[in-house]
């Protein structure tokens, strides 16, 4: 990050001397040719090397001393205040690319950072089009993200690596920045016939890593006719770099959610199948405790914790012979030993806790800790009640099945003894009253 900084430091401060250059010899100018015409006034008759002076009258000398001070302090200030915009410019700029960097680490979702990354690069360079592209299997580069007028018959399609400006781009990993298209011979323009857009400046810039280039940022056209600068090339590549991290992070998430779910899934069926009486009975109580935790008005990530403590909570059962279910000792350990299976894997790791506390009873006579009351983490009561409710209302129950009404009563009846009481009460008022067993 310091050296992209650093890079786009050192254009803006190139501009800001070559300006500084010219502000300076046009104060010199303007200060020597007064001198000189003043010494040609004064000194004329003594100075032969000033012969070249004319002759003029007090009354021109003052004219054109006052036109040429007027003239000189117009082009100062006129170069100020452009050096004053540049610094302004760099100023905002790198203060809005910090809350962009902010901005795309926290993005979790990978299509709604693949916009942010699209708006970000078009806003801070003003173009008219552009288009984000990822490199796939196949080594293409395929359009993800479009924007300008027509684009979107380029949505899912994909380019060569090699072909045009961007695919040359991409194949050497370098930036290009051209201001008129028509003159460099690597341009195609089949999109622009797809698209009917006609595309007169570009910059193509990487998306790159430091194993390969995973995409291209492409922005065309910027307003007004404006021509792209080095400052923007340089400005957009450490937004394109940033964008790169943030791409690879939230591929990791997305990953690393979808093993999550599969792997979630595999130690369902092993469980049903390791308790064949009790099919279905981890989904029934993960969808019970989402109840609770949406009654509460719970952040969604914490509902998605107590979703999957429902589903996992028996994990335990694993590690037991399918003889020892039915030993109350056996079956008591169930709890720890899911805890101890559990706790080591890292998305796993903040269940770990419901899962070994969800047969305590609220009075403190449950197990294995037996702890009482608020003691209990808040996960593990919400899990106890509906798992409760789904061994009394299941076919597949270890006990005979009663009434969808009778085991709300016996919720209530136990309330404040067994089970959380305000946590009874919120099941009861949210269960929908009809439920599929």
């Amino acid at each position: 990050m310091t050296e992209h900084i650093d890079t786009v430091k050192k254009t803006v401060l190139d501009e800001i001397k070559e300006k500084m250059r010219l502000l300076i010899l046009v104060v010199t100018f303007v200060i020597v040719t007064l001198f000189g015409i003043i010494l040609g006034y004064l000194y004329d008759p003594m100075i032969s090397a000033l012969d070249f002076f004319p002759n003029f009258s007090i009354r021109l000398i003052i004219i054109f001393t006052f036109v040429l001070t007027v003239l000189g302090l117009y082009l100062s200030i006129t170069l100020s205040k452009r050096t004053f915009r540049i610094t302004e410019d760099y100023s905002l700029r790198l203060d809005r690319l910090l809350n962009i960097t902010k901005d795309l680490r926290e993005e979790v979702h990978s299509d709604i950072l693949l916009e942010k990354i699209m708006d970000y690069a078009q806003s801070i360079t003003q173009s008219s089009a552009g288009s984000l592209l990822l490199t796939d299997s196949n080594n293409k580069l395929v359009f993800k993200i479009v924007r300008g007028e027509n684009a979107s018959p380029l949505l899912g399609t994909s380019i060569p690596i090699g072909k045009g400006l961007t695919g040359w781009a991409a194949e050497k990993g370098v930036t290009i920045r051209s201001n008129d298209v028509l003159k460099d011979v690597r341009f195609s323009p089949d999109f622009d016939a797809l698209t009917g857009f006609k595309t007169q400046s570009i910059m193509c810039i990487p998306l790159r890593t430091q194993l390969k280039v995973i995409g291209m940022l492409v922005l065309l056209n910027k307003k007004n006719g404006h021509p792209y600068r080095a400052r923007d090339e340089e400005i957009v590549t450490y937004l394109a770099d940033q964008a790169a991290i943030s791409i690879l992070k939230t591929t990791f998430i997305e990953d690393q959610k979808n093993y999550e779910i599969h792997l979630t899934e595999i130690l369902l069926e092993t469980i049903d199948f390791q308790i064949s009486n009790k099919g279905g009975h981890s989904k029934r109580v993960a969808r019970y405790s989402n109840i609770i935790a949406k009654a509460l008005n719970m952040p969604e990530e914490a509902q998605k914790k107590f979703y999957f403590a429902g589903l996992l909570h028996d994990v335990g059962f694993l590690k037991m012979h399918s003889s020892d279910v039915f030993n109350k000792e056996e079956l008591m350990q169930h709890p720890v030993v899911g805890y101890e299976m559990i706790k080591p894997i890292n998305f796993y790791a903040d269940i770990a806790p419901i899962i070994l506390h969800h047969h305590e009873r609220y009075d403190g006579y449950g197990y294995p800790s037996h702890l009482k009351g608020d003691e209990i983490p808040l996960g593990a009561r919400i899990v106890c009640i509906a798992e409760a409710f789904d061994a009394m209302t299941s076919s597949l129950s270890y006990k005979i099945p009663i009434s969808f009404e009778d085991a709300l009563d016996e919720l209530q009846k136990n309330a404040g003894t067994q089970f959380d009481p305000d946590l009874v009460k919120i099941f009861i008022e949210h269960i929908p009253r009809k439920q599929t067993q």
